[in-house]
């Protein structure tokens, strides 16, 4: 957050900076876009204009003599030639070292230059003495202010420079001839001169709002390969994470395991008293403790090193044909004792002629003996937990165990099921626990390509299902059946 609001203040800093120095109270860098628009436009219209300059020295003719009207042309496309040539030369530039204030007054120094020459038109109307001439004219100066408006709209003074003289001399010309018809052309022209610059004023902010849309687009652009940059280096950040921490854990698995066997293993002569009773009574309760405590801890490494594995991509299964009814028998054999304990009662219920599943058959314990143990755990006293193993709706297998808990709150199912989750309620109670059942028995249906539901609802019990795919139920295959055609023997007389 910090680094945004930085991030954020520099670039308010910069564009107020960018404000101060560009001529169009922009930025500096829109200066330079605008002004590149003026130079390709008036590229692009220099044929157009040049074509019709040709045309009205041509048409005026018959109301001027020719060599004015020759003489003006020349002018007005050596000035467009030139601010051509000066245009290119831009082009050619370096961006790097643009000054806008230095082109700036090159083009309309350039502009002004071609605006005297088509101002230049009211001088060639005092040579003629036509009566039209102030008609021609008019139709002259609309179409160079037309020209000029729209071929210079992205340099605002250049449009000035290049429109106000012609306008300026063919209407004080004809308010100098006087009469009615001269005074409304007159006020035609000017209003004419005040629509196009409007027009290109309008035509200014167009161009300038374009051109700040895809400097926003090009920003944005900017900060979201940037984000995607800092999000894979985050990613591959965490994954190095990731792996380092479950190479730690695997490593630390076994080293810890080495120790805690011994202990394990001299606390239970302690506890038996293989070697002579003890003379103080309480000694046995010590090693009791020491047996059971060990134990446990041993439970929680070998979990720990079962779930890094499996993150470490290093879990293996060793796959043979199971039949989940016998490893359910096993594990309901090891928790009655438990069950028994807490005065709950342990039910198993089996589909009929269930055949075997291809699979891992320690995994497969290891998962039937974490739902059962959660179920047993979290149960109250007189509680009741129900195994049930049957097909399931596509095909499959599935081992579901319910239990009449507490249940468990909608909003820390997510909790639970992710890696040293734990709820409110095993947080709160006595029993011992790392909050990796679970998540373990996820991962091992993901290695099984099994699917792993959890519903619960507050006070009405937990349900768990592991489902098993039907791709590996080693359903019997039917009898294969060969028809034989008969043998038909043909005596050579018959």
């Amino acid at each position: 957050m910090g680094r945004e609001k930085r991030a954020g203040a520099q670039r308010t800093v910069r564009e107020a900076r960018q404000r101060l120095t560009s001529s169009s109270g922009t930025r500096a860098a829109f200066d330079y876009e605008l002004m590149l628009e003026y130079a390709s436009s008036r590229q692009t219209s220099a044929l157009p204009m040049g074509l019709i300059v040709t045309i009205l020295a041509a048409v005026s003719s018959f109301w001027i003599p020719v060599i004015f009207t020759t003489l003006w042309a020349a002018l007005l496309l050596t000035s467009l030639l030139a601010v051509t040539a000066l245009t290119r030369r831009f082009q050619a530039s370096d961006p790097a070292k643009f000054d806008a204030r230095r082109w700036t007054a090159t083009f309309v120094a350039a502009e002004t230059v071609q605006g005297i020459c088509w101002a230049l038109i009211g001088l060639c109307a005092l040579v003629s003495h036509e009566a039209a001439i102030t008609s021609v004219m008019f139709a002259m100066v609309l179409v160079g202010i037309a020209g000029n408006a729209v071929a210079t709209r992205t340099l605002p003074p250049a449009t000035l420079v290049s429109t106000l003289p012609a306008s300026l001399t063919v209407s004080a010309h004809m308010v100098m001839a006087g009469g009615t018809l001269a005074y409304t052309l007159a006020g035609v022209v000017i209003c004419g001169e005040a629509f196009f610059m409007f027009l290109a004023r309008q035509l200014h902010a167009s161009e300038l709002k374009t051109i700040m849309h895809q400097a926003e687009k090009d920003r944005l652009i900017a900060e979201l390969e940037e984000a995607r940059e800092m999000s894979e280096e985050a990613r591959r950040h965490a994954e190095q994470a990731n792996i380092a921490k479950s190479q730690f854990l695997a490593t630390m698995s076994h080293e810890l395991r080495t120790p805690l066997n011994a202990i394990i293993g001299f606390s239970e002569v302690l506890k038996s008293e293989l070697l002579g009773p003890h003379h103080v009574a309480q000694y046995r309760e010590y090693a009791g403790d020491i047996h059971s405590s060990g134990q446990h801890l041993l439970n929680l490494i070998n979990e720990l090193l079962d779930l890094s594995r499996i993150e470490a991509g290093k879990y293996e299964l060793n796959e043979e044909a199971v039949s989940l009814i016998d490893v359910a028998e096993d594990c309901r054999r090891m928790m009655e004792l438990r069950a028994k304990a807490k005065g709950i009662e342990l039910t198993f219920s089996y589909g009929n002629n269930l055949p075997k599943l291809w699979g891992d058959e320690r995994a497969i314990r290891q998962i039937i003996l974490n739902l059962l143990s959660n179920a047993i755990k979290f149960t109250p006293q007189a509680g009741k937990v129900t195994c049930v193993i049957n097909r399931s709706a596509d095909g499959g297998q599935m081992i579901s165990v319910r239990d009449n808990g507490p249940g468990i709150p909608e909003e820390e199912i997510a909790t639970v099921l992710s890696s040293f989750g734990q709820g409110s309620l095993a947080q709160k109670s006595a029993e011992q626990g790392a909050g990796l059942g679970l998540p373990i028995v996820q991962k091992i249906m993901d290695l099984h390509q099994g699917r792993f539901d959890l519903f619960s609802k507050l006070r009405f019990g937990t349900e768990v299902i592991a489902t098993f795919p039907r791709a590996r139920v080693m359903d019997a295959l039917a009898p294969v059946v060969e028809r034989r055609s008969r043998l038909k023997i043909y005596s050579e007389t018959g």
